[in-house]
C-alpha cells in the first residue's frame, strides 16, 4: 500500500537463534523489526509469533510490537489465545511396514515392500527443520532384471565362447538369490565411420582381414539381440548365432550402447524391479567430443534411437558423455557392473567416482569367469544402501543421518549410506528438510526419496508455513482502524490509500512532514533510526535485542551503545544511558573501568607507588622511567646495592673507626653498625628491603655486610662483619712432591718408549739382513752357468783286476 510505504520503511530480518544478550535464560530472539502483518513476521524467523489480539498495540507503536517470540508477547501482555504460532509437522500418510521376504513369484514386484513409509506430508515453518524415520530391509526373492552388454570387437573373439554357456549357469546360480531372474543381451562395436572403421568395400564385409578363417560379422554400432526373458536356454541361443565383428583404433563405442540400453526401457523390457547392466569388454571408449574425428558434432540427446533392434543414430548423433549417461542411469534407477580385462580395470574405477551405483569386476582373457564375477558383483552391489532423492526445490536442504547394523550412528555425507547389508537386514535413515524463507512465489512442492538401485520410492509432500489462519477473518473498513479507513487483519490494520499509522490515523499528506522529525536541517528523519509518523518519531527497536528500542525526541538514545571494558558494556559495573555509563559507587571512567580506591597503588612500604609515582586508575604511573612493577618497587637499570656500596664496606674492614679521610667520603651518607661476626648479621628480607651481600677484597678474602634500604629517605643502614673468610695458602711440600714425581715418571715413560722403538727397529734389520743372505746362496742345480772345478778323466785301456 502507497500509504503503508509512506509510513515505514519495510525490510525483513531474519536472524538465527541466539542466547538473549542481557535476558540470562538462553531463550531464542526474534528480531522482527520492521514488519507489519502476520505473514511478514512468520517469515521473519521461525522463533517468531504474531499476537493478534485488538488493541494489544497502543497509538503511536509499531505494528512489529506484535511480532516477538511466544515468551516476550505473554510477557507484554498478549492473551495466550491470541498467539498465531503455527509449528512445523510431519504426517504420515501411507506407512506399510517393510516385508521380510517376497510371498511368491507370481506376485507384481510392487506387492513387495523394502522402504517405509511411502508417503509424508512435511508442514514446514521456514528454517526450522522437520524430521521423519525411513526404514529399509532387503527383502529376500526381490525380482531382479540384468542385461549383458558384450564388446564384439575381435580381441573378445575367445571370450564369446564362454558367455555362450552364461544364459543357463547364470540361471541357475541366481536362483540362491531370487526366484524371479530375467536376462537379456545386446552388443556393440564402434561408430561405423572413419577413423572408427576402415570403410573400404572389402573391410565393410570382413573388417577382421582374416582369409584363412570364416569372415567376420560387419561392424556396427549396437544391436539388441534379446529382450529380458527368464529361458536361459534361448539366451545361451541368440548368444551363439552372433559372430565377432572388428574396428581399427582401440576405444570402442561402449558408451552409446549404454545409453540405448538404458533409455529404450520398452525394448530391452526393464521392469521397475532391481535392475542390473553388465558391460563387458577388454578396451577403454571414446566419449563426447570424439565423435568430431568422424565429421559428427550433433551431440547426443540421451533418446532411444532403436529400429529393427539396431542403434540408427550411430553416424549422426556424437557419443554421450559421461556426465549425461550417470544422470540418465540414475534416472532409471540401473545398477552397472562393469566386467572388464585387468589392463583396463584402472580406467573403469574411476567411473564409481561418476556413476550412481557401480563396481568393477576383473575379467579373465576368455571371460572364464565371467559367472563368478558377476554373482559377486551383484552381492557387492545390494549390500550396500545409499538414499539419494530427487532435485530439491530452490532454497530447501537436506540432511540424512543412519543408524546401521551394529546401531552405529553416521551423519554428514556418510550418513546417506549402509555397508554390509544382508537379507532380512533392517537399517534406519533420519531424513531432516528444512524449508527457506517464504517469498511470493513460495509454494507447495514434492520430494522423492529412494535407495540407489532399488524401485521404490517415499513420496513426500513439502506444504511450507507461510500463510496466518486469522488472516481468513479480516475485516475490511473496520472500525478499529480510525473509522473504517484500514482493513483489520489479524489484529493490525492494513490502512487504504491516503491514510497511514498504526491504526491508520494519520493522512498521506501528513506523513510527509518530515523536517518536524529532524534535529536540524542536516540531519536524517529521526536520526535513521526511526519513522516520523503524523510529525512524530515513533522509535525502532534495536536489531541486537528485540526488547530494547530507541528513545529521544529524535530517536537519538539507547541503552546498548556505551563503552565496553573487557567486552562488557560499561565493564559491568555501572548502567547504559542515551550512550554514557552511570557507574556504580567506587567506579569512574568512560566504560566504568576505573576503581576510586587506590588500595591496588600500595608499595610493600605502604607508600603510594613506593613513594615514586602516581595512582591513575588502580595503576600506578611512575615518575622515573628506571623504576617498575605494580608499585614502582622495581629498577633493572638501577646499580647493584651491594657493587655500591663495596668500597665503603671494604675501606671499614681495612680501616676501622672511619680514620681515613676516603672512607669519610665514601660512607658519609649511611649509618654504619659493625658487629665481629658474619653470623650476627640480620637475615635477608626483600619484601622489607634488607638484602645480604657478599664482596671479595683485594686480598681474595670474603667480607659480608647486610644492607637495609630506608623506604622515602636517600641514606640506608649498613651492618659490616669485620670477620673476613679468607682461602687458605697453597701447600709448598705438597706441589713440589707431585711437580718432581710427575717429572720423574715422565723421564722414565720417555726412556721405555726409547727402548720399545729401538728394539722394534733392529729386530727389523736383523729380519731384513737374514732375507738376503738367504736370496744370495744359488742351488747348483738351478744356475745354467755352473761348472764343477774337478775335472775327471777316464782311461779307456784300464781295466780292473
Amino acid at each position: 500500500m502507497i500509504g503503508q510505504a509512506l509510513a515505514v520503511g519495510l525490510f525483513l530480518c531474519f536472524c538465527p537463534w541466539v542466547p538473549e544478550a542481557e535476558g540470562g535464560r538462553g531463550e531464542p530472539l526474534c528480531h522482527a523489526t520492521g514488519v507489519t502483518s502476520c505473514q511478514e513476521c512468520l517469515a521473519s524467523g521461525p522463533q517468531c509469533a504474531w499476537c493478534k489480539a485488538e488493541g494489544f498495540v497502543r497509538l503511536g507503536q509499531h505494528t512489529w510490537e506484535r511480532c516477538g517470540t511466544v515468551q516476550a508477547l505473554l510477557a507484554r501482555g498478549c492473551p495466550p489465545a491470541a498467539l498465531e504460532d503455527p509449528r512445523g509437522s510431519s504426517v504420515l500418510l501411507q506407512d506399510r511396514p517393510v516385508a521380510s521376504r517376497r510371498r511368491d513369484p507370481g506376485h507384481h514386484p510392487h506387492d513387495v515392500t523394502q522402504l517405509q513409509p511411502q508417503k509424508v506430508l512435511l508442514k514446514l515453518r521456514p528454517g526450522e527443520p522437520q524430521t521423519f524415520e525411513v526404514k529399509f530391509r532387503r527383502v529376500e526373492g526381490y525380482p531382479v532384471d540384468m542385461y549383458y552388454l558384450m564388446d564384439l570387437s575381435f580381441s573378445m573373439e575367445n571370450d564369446l565362447l564362454n558367455v555362450k554357456k552364461l544364459g543357463t549357469d547364470l540361471m541357475e546360480e541366481m536362483r540362491n538369490i531370487t526366484e524371479d531372474f530375467r536376462i537379456g543381451f545386446g552388443a556393440f562395436v564402434d561408430k561405423t565411420v572413419m577413423p572408427y572403421i576402415s570403410t573400404s568395400e572389402q573391410m565393410l564385409k570382413n573388417p577382421c582381414k582374416r582369409v584363412e578363417l570364416k569372415p567376420c560379422a560387419p561392424a556396427f554400432g549396437f544391436q539388441h539381440v534379446l529382450s529380458l526373458t527368464n529361458d536361459g536356454n534361448l539366451f545361451s541361443q541368440m548368444v551363439g548365432e552372433q559372430h565377432i565383428s572388428g574396428n581399427l583404433d582401440l576405444p570402442e563405442g561402449g558408451l552409446d550402447a549404454l545409453m540405448q540400453a538404458a533409455v529404450c526401457e520398452e525394448q530391452i523390457g526393464w521392469r521397475n524391479v532391481t535392475r542390473l547392466l553388465v558391460f563387458s569388454t577388454d578396451a577403454g571408449f571414446h566419449f563426447a567430443g570424439d565423435g568430431k574425428l568422424g565429421g559428427i558434432i550433433l551431440p547426443s540427446d540421451g533418446k532411444c534411437h532403436l529400429k529393427d533392434n539396431v542403434y540408427t543414430m550411430s553416424t549422426r548423433q556424437d557419443y554421450p558423455s559421461l556426465a549425461h549417461l550417470a544422470e540418465k542411469l540414475r534416472e532409471k534407477n540401473i545398477q552397472t557392473i562393469f566386467a572388464v580385462t585387468q589392463d583396463v580395470v584402472p580406467l573403469y574405477e574411476k567411473l564409481k567416482q561418476i556413476f550412481p551405483t557401480c563396481t568393477v569386476g576383473t575379467l579373465s582373457n576368455d571371460s572364464h569367469n565371467i559367472l563368478q564375477l558377476i554373482v559377486e558383483a551383484y552381492n557387492a552391489l545390494t549390500s550396500e544402501v545409499i538414499m539419494d532423492n530427487s532435485e530439491l526445490p530452490p532454497g530447501y536442504q537436506i540432511e540424512y543421518s543412519s543408524t546401521c547394523k551394529g546401531h552405529v550412528t553416521q551423519t554428514g555425507e556418510a550418513g546417506r549410506r549402509c555397508s554390509g547389508v544382508s537379507i532380512g537386514d533392517e537399517v534406519t535413515f533420519q531424513v531432516s528438510v528444512t524449508a527457506p524463507p517464504c517469498t511470493a512465489e513460495t509454494a507447495e512442492s514434492q520430494l522423492l526419496i529412494k535407495a540407489q538401485g532399488f524401485s521404490e520410492e517415499v513420496e513426500v509432500l513439502l506444504h511450507p508455513l507461510c500463510r496466518c489462519q486469522c488472516a481468513k477473518d479480516s475485516e475490511p473498513h473496520s472500525h478499529n482502524c480510525s473509522g473504517g479507513h484500514g482493513t483489520l487483519e489479524c489484529g493490525a490494520c492494513r490502512c487504504d490509500v491516503g491514510h497511514v499509522g498504526t491504526f491508520c490515523e494519520c493522512e498521506a499528506a501528513m506523513a510527509t512532514m518530515g523536517d518536524l522529525c529532524r534535529r536540524d536541517n542536516a540531519s536524517e528523519v529521526c536520526g535513521g533510526r526511526g519513522d516520523c509518523v503524523c510529525g512524530q518519531c515513533v522509535c525502532h527497536k534495536l536489531r541486537r535485542n528485540s526488547e530494547h528500542a530507541y528513545y529521544g525526541e529524535y530517536c537519538q538514545c539507547d541503552d546498548l551503545h556505551c563503552d565496553q571494558h573487557q567486552g562488557v558494556l560499561c565493564g559491568g559495573r555501572g548502567r547504559c544511558e542515551c550512550g554514557v555509563c552511570r557507574c556504580s559507587p567506587g567506579f569512574s571512567g568512560s566504560a566504568c573501568e576505573c576503581p576510586t580506591s587506590t588500595a591496588t597503588c600500595l608499595g610493600p612500604n605502604s607508600l603510594l607507588c613506593s613513594g615514586r609515582g602516581r595512582c591513575v586508575c588502580g595503576t600506578c604511573v611512575c615518575g622515573d622511567a628506571r623504576f617498575q612493577g605494580p608499585s614502582c618497587e622495581l629498577c633493572p637499570s638501577c646499580p647493584d646495592v651491594c657493587v655500591m656500596h663495596r668500597e665503603c664496606v671494604l675501606c671499614q674492614v681495612s680501616a676501622p673507626g672511619l680514620a681515613d679521610e676516603h672512607c669519610n667520603t665514601e660512607c658519609s651518607s649511611l649509618n654504619l653498625t659493625l658487629v665481629p661476626d658474619p653470623q650476627l648479621l640480620p637475615q635477608e628480607r626483600r619484601e622489607a628491603g634488607l638484602r645480604r651481600c657478599r664482596e671479595r677484597d683485594a686480598d681474595g678474602c670474603w667480607v659480608q655486610f647486610s644492607h637495609q634500604a630506608e623506604w622515602g629517605n636517600t641514606s640506608a643502614h649498613l651492618t659490616i662483619a669485620f670477620h673476613k673468610e679468607c682461602p687458605p695458602g697453597p701447600n709448598v711440600v705438597l706441589i713440589t712432591a707431585v711437580v718432581s714425581g710427575s717429572v720423574v715418571l715422565l723421564g722414565l715413560a720417555l726412556l721405555l718408549l726409547w727402548k720399545l722403538l729401538t728394539t722394534i727397529h733392529d729386530r727389523r734389520e736383523f729380519a731384513r739382513f737374514q732375507n738376503e743372505v738367504e736370496r744370495a746362496r744359488w742351488d747348483t742345480g738351478d744356475n745354467p752357468i755352473y761348472k764343477s772345478a774337478v775335472t775327471t778323466i777316464k782311461n779307456p785301456k784300464y781295466k780292473a783286476h
